[in-house]
């Protein structure tokens, strides 16, 4: 038997998946197997899974390469930039991103407002796409708020769409369909057909074990460019060695999450379900003026919304934190901005952002004892901030 001696170093600390040597072949082919793992999981081809670094990368890839790509190749029937349909509920690393686009003269931008319970009417979707809309992003679900939009809905107006039109822009028929479904790995469908989506964002930090790592689903037809340049991993599209540690670690992660997702749904909507009810029977919580935020039905079943009048959010979040309860006022993502979040003013546009919102996000360690636990203390603070601020 031959002494297998690393002298590739320089490669990679660990083997590399793109060297050449036995174990660089190896490690390609368990990046490859996992690749096929995470595909099966969306009902996808194995050469649609490409990996990142996170759900951010993961957008911004889908966002900004549509867009380069569009205008690179000079696409057809464009009366100006490529142009960008989304809504003002979706996650910074989308926003943010498409205002980037934006400022920099790259891309138009239409920001669909979300109804009163936080779900976008598929119909106002529609009617914002034009002749040089290269693309869609709707998330699947609100990281602050859990609502669940109507992406299969959405996906059925921009094909009726696509069927009307008189005109095909090149390389392919536009508009582009994008979900963030980040919040969603854990509790819902993620059927790439049945969805009807061409691209789809994960991110394995909302897995329990699963690795630093994010995953762009593209669907094999749709033209894509990468958006920084380097080496010509993942198929030219993200550049860099993968993770390979992460990868495995979020390929199985994920199947074993998939496994549980009914019981553990169930388990959590009990839990949240038991939570509203404490809430809304909480004596001191009902005369504060306590209002739950999204829509009572199409929601995740592990986020609680609510929001406190005049009761500034960060104080909230540091009087629970210091009793032992951890939760937040708005995307983590967000937190360092000083601003109010800004998914609770497109709910309530009278209501000031920064008082009283607070979000308490259910897992797997959750026990009724600490919804228990949380109410009581939640009462207290209430019951001892009000005489200043209400």
């Amino acid at each position: 038997m031959v002494k297998s001696i690393y002298l590739d170093y320089a490669a990679s600390r660990e083997p590399n998946p793109s060297s050449i040597h036995e174990l660089g072949v190896a490690a390609k082919k368990k990046l490859e197997k996992t690749r096929g793992d995470v595909a099966s999981v969306l009902n996808a081809r194995p050469e649609e899974i490409i990996f990142t670094s996170g759900g951010t990368e993961s957008n911004n890839l889908a966002i900004q390469g549509i867009v380069y790509t569009a205008g690179e190749l000079g696409v057809k029937n464009f009366t100006s930039v490529p142009h960008i349909v989304t809504t003002n509920i979706e996650h910074p690393s989308v926003l943010e991103t498409c205002r980037l686009l934006e400022r920099r003269g790259l891309a138009e931008v239409s920001i669909v407002p979300v109804e009163e319970n936080g779900i976008v009417d598929p119909k106002k979707i529609r009617k914002k796409i034009k002749k040089n809309t290269v693309l869609v992003s709707v998330m699947y679900t609100n990281n602050e708020i859990g609502t669940i939009q109507p992406i299969r809905e959405i996906a059925k107006e921009i094909r009726h769409y696509k069927k009307t039109i008189t005109y095909k822009l090149e390389p392919r028929t536009y508009p582009i369909f994008h979900t963030d479904a980040v919040q969603a790995v854990n509790y819902l469908d993620l059927n790439v057909e049945k969805l009807g989506v061409d691209l789809l964002s994960l991110s394995g930090s909302k897995i329990a074990g699963a690795g630093r790592v994010g995953v762009l689903y593209k669907k094999k037809s749709v033209p894509l460019q990468n958006i920084f340049g380097g080496g010509d991993q993942e198929q030219g599209l993200r550049p860099g060695t993968e993770n390979l540690p992460a990868i495995l670690k979020f390929s199985s992660a994920l199947t074993e999450t998939r496994k549980i997702k009914e019981k553990e749904s169930k388990r959590l909507m009990k839990l949240r379900d038991y939570f509203l009810v404490k809430l809304e029977h909480s004596h001191i919580l009902k005369n504060i003026g306590m209002l739950v935020n999204g829509d009572h039905e199409n929601r995740l079943p592990n986020i609680v919304s609510i929001t406190f009048p005049k009761i500034p959010s960060d104080l909230l979040v540091i009087e629970l934190s210091a009793q032992g309860i951890m939760c937040s006022s708005k995307s983590a993502c967000k937190s360092a901005s000083g601003e109010g979040s800004y998914v609770i003013k497109a709910l309530r546009p009278g209501v000031d952002p920064e008082i009283g919102a607070l979000r308490f996000s259910l897992g797997g360690d959750t026990a009724k004892k600490d919804i228990d636990y949380t109410i009581r203390i939640l009462s207290k603070i209430l019951t001892k901030l009000k005489k200043w601020y209400t």
